[in-house]
């Protein structure tokens, strides 16, 4: 077992205090204070590479870069993986929080995150730990590690919520280093790619020529009577005087519009959400100097996946992917799993029918081939359906067939929506539980990116009371919750396995070594020196294996990753 070292850094300063720690989380000897904390702690990883206890790795990890440590225990990102199993999701999770629920004081509320950096940040962050005054930093860390230790123990497998700590803490060290390192991208592409798809820079607040231009055709096909094309409510009264009655303006909604003002619409939308996202005045924010500096949050959706703060670190546009660029002399290694979430509903529902399938290369070939009569595209349909809770149409004969076929795999998903429907919490793989019911939050009871075909979420129409509408709609969140949470353990654990196995491969003859820049949902990116780049490409590869094994035990199921070795990152699709 790696010996642990609780850390409070000085955020006034270069210096801060370490703590040694028994196996079970008491302090072993006195505090030593460190005037150089990043000496002291490249000097312990070099040692015996413990694992680092902290308030959290977003206050401390960034003023130790570009050391590097291998593994921590981020109590940030654990407290809230705890709670929901104690059933208080919700409640306070920072340091100053967790120890006064431990002492018997009042809670006091999480203080909002605060702005993103401007690319020039100072060596710690400032202190959010809302102790109160004259509470020793340092003891808390370590009382608060000692319960978080106590409370992984209880329960039903607690190896594997172990297990889910550790995963997601690495992705707290991966997230500060692919901030610290950034996504190679080229200022004077984007520009290109931009005026191709825009034309040339406005001034702020004046729309590009593109797109005044669709501006004035979507106008003129809807009768000429000007309105502002970026009006929810002109939209649809446009539209209305046209004779079409729209529930909205979402794309799926435009898409089923017999209208040529509808794929007029949808243009201008596309476009408009680039120069608003990705335009120039996001060049200007984040990727300044080369890179892309994003600001990711480590478990900012229900089911562990990330989100970002600020950037759009998690949607970068297709077609402005040609800006992501190697540098001279090094290459991208761009990989992501292949049809994971129905791989992940084998693994975790034991199907043996649905498992076979999924050890082949192409799972929906291999169930088109079994029980859709060779129709790729009809035991898609139905596996999606079956997963996002889709009922209608061509949809529900499909789902008569699984249910023959795969009645394990339909009977977990089934079980979790039971749940959900009533009112129940499901829980991943790995033991992260999800919300419990709530008043006003049933939007967020939907797939977290709309329907699997690119329709509304949820599927069939609702009908009957609120409360049926609210039972059915958790249900379809539950259900997908089990396998969509499932799959982020299986990211994370990926990440964790991955950070590891680049570090074992090295710097190249000139210093440079490879290292994560990328990662999104099942998809991560490594910026390789070139000659090491089928290297790299083999820890990917070896990383998806461990973490297969880890998550999900001894099944057949493959999780296999898609791998290409490009220049540019608009090459790997």
């Amino acid at each position: 077992m790696a010996a642990r070292i609780a850390l409070v850094a000085d955020p006034d300063g270069p210096g801060g205090r370490l703590q040694r720690l028994a196996d079970d989380g008491t302090p072993a000897g006195p505090p030593e204070h460190a005037p150089d904390l990043a000496a002291a702690v490249a000097a312990a990883e070099a040692r015996e590479r413990p694992r680092w206890v902290w308030a959290s790795a977003d206050g401390v990890y960034p003023g130790l870069l570009p050391l590097r440590v291998a593994r921590c225990h981020d109590l940030s990102l654990v407290e809230p993986l705890l709670l929901g199993r104690e059933g208080r999701h919700g409640a306070p999770r920072s340091l100053g929080a967790a120890w006064a629920r431990l002492h018997g004081l009042p809670v006091p509320e999480d203080l909002p995150d605060g702005p993103a950096h401007d690319g020039q940040p100072g060596l710690f962050q400032p202190d959010r730990h809302q102790l109160p005054p004259g509470t020793d930093v340092l003891r808390a860390v370590v009382e608060v590690h000692a319960d978080q230790q106590r409370r992984a123990a209880r329960g039903d497998r607690p190896g594997l919520l172990r297990l889910l700590c550790a995963a997601e803490s690495a992705g707290a060290l991966a997230a500060a280093e692919m901030t610290y390192e950034g996504l190679p991208w080229r200022a004077d592409v984007h520009d290109r790619l931009l005026t191709r798809l825009l034309g040339p820079r406005t001034p702020p607040g004046v729309r590009p020529r593109v797109l005044a231009e669709l501006a004035g055709e979507v106008q003129r096909a809807l009768g000429g009577r000007p309105f502002n094309p970026d009006s929810h409510a002109q939209v649809l009264r446009a539209f209305a005087e046209q004779g079409i009655s729209l529930p909205s303006t979402r794309s799926w909604v435009l898409q089923r519009v017999d209208h040529p003002a509808a794929a007029l619409m949808l243009r201008y939308k596309e476009l408009s959400r680039i120069h608003a996202a990705h335009g120039w005045a996001w060049q200007e924010a984040w990727a300044r100097g080369g890179r892309f500096r994003p600001e990711y949050v480590v478990g900012g959706v229900v089911s562990g996946r990330w989100a970002s703060r600020g950037g759009g670190a998690l949607q970068i546009p297709r077609m402005l992917r040609g800006a992501v660029v190697a540098d001279p002399g090094w290459s991208l290694v761009v990989a992501d799993a292949a049809q994971l979430e129905p791989r992940v509903l084998a693994a975790v529902s034991q199907d043996a029918g649905l498992a076979r399938a999924a050890a082949q290369g192409d799972l929906y070939e291999a169930l088109a081939r079994t029980a859709f009569g060779g129709d790729r595209a009809r035991a898609k349909l139905g596996l999606l359906g079956a997963m996002y809770g889709q009922t209608s149409g061509e949809v529900g004969p499909l789902l008569a067939v699984l249910n023959r076929r795969f009645p394990a795999a339909m009977a977990y998903v089934e079980a979790a929506a039971r749940t959900g429907e009533q009112g129940g919490v499901v829980a991943s793989r790995l033991g992260r539980v999800c919300p419990p019911p709530s008043a006003g939050r049933a939007g967020e009871d939907g797939p977290e990116e709309g329907g699997p075909t690119g329709g509304p979420p949820g599927g069939s129409p609702a009908a009957g009371s609120d409360g049926e509408r609210a039972a059915r709609a958790r249900g379809r969140f539950t259900r997908n919750f089990v396998i969509q949470a499932s799959a982020a353990d299986w990211a994370l654990a990926l990440l964790a396995a991955l950070r590891r196995r680049l570090a074992e491969i090295g710097p190249d003859a000139t210093g440079g070594r490879p290292h994560l820049v990328f990662f999104q949902h099942d998809e991560v990116v490594v910026h390789v020196p070139t000659q090491q780049a089928d290297e790299a490409a083999a820890a990917v590869a070896a990383a998806a294996e461990e973490a297969r094994t880890l998550v999900f035990g001894d099944t057949p199921v493959r999780m296999p990753m898609e791998t290409r070795v490009v220049d540019c990152y608009a090459d790997a699709k």
